[in-house]
């Protein structure tokens, strides 16, 4: 083997032309670069450029001020849940399905076939269930004994839609 050629048993490391960092803090700035680098590529690729966020807020009547809601954002064909809270005493009124339900109306209005999105064991996989939502995968997490639970859900015309 010429001296050049590196050994087969180890793997190869390109020298670093960059700096790297770790945080847990990064810059908002910091996180467009990515993000819209990453949605150029994407767009360069596919020819269609459809991203887009999507929320669904709930507000105090009093203050105005946003107690609850759903956040998330659709891109290629698919909705992507990302948070989706509602204070304690809310819940159980029939108001997360009904937010949830102009999410993905929204979602269709956008031309998105499926929905995805992650729960966690003790969070709210029952209240997505009964929504129409499916398992499509678990991954073990902390604390023993709870998983992330990965779920989608198609987004077809529902009868009765407009």
């Amino acid at each position: 083997m010429p001296a050049s050629d590196p050994p087969t048993s180890m793997p190869s490391c390109p020298e670093p032309r960059t700096g790297l960092v770790v945080t847990d803090s990064p810059m908002p700035a910091d996180l467009a670069v990515i993000s819209d680098a990453l949605d150029r590529f994407n767009t360069e690729r596919t020819g269609i450029d459809d991203r887009r966020p999507l929320a669904v807020l709930v507000r105090d009547p009093g203050t105005h001020q946003v107690i609850g809601g759903l956040t998330g954002r659709t891109s290629l064909g698919l909705f992507f849940v990302d948070l989706f809270f509602l204070p304690p005493g809310l819940r159980g009124s029939g108001l997360g399905g009904e937010i949830l339900r102009q999410a993905e109306n929204e979602a269709r209005a956008r031309g998105c076939r499926a929905a995805v999105l992650y729960t966690i064991t003790f969070q709210a996989p029952g209240f997505y269930r009964k929504q129409g939502w499916r398992l499509l995968a678990e991954v073990p997490c902390d604390p023993p004994g709870a998983s992330r639970v990965f779920m989608t859900k198609e987004l077809a015309v529902e009868t009765g839609s407009v």
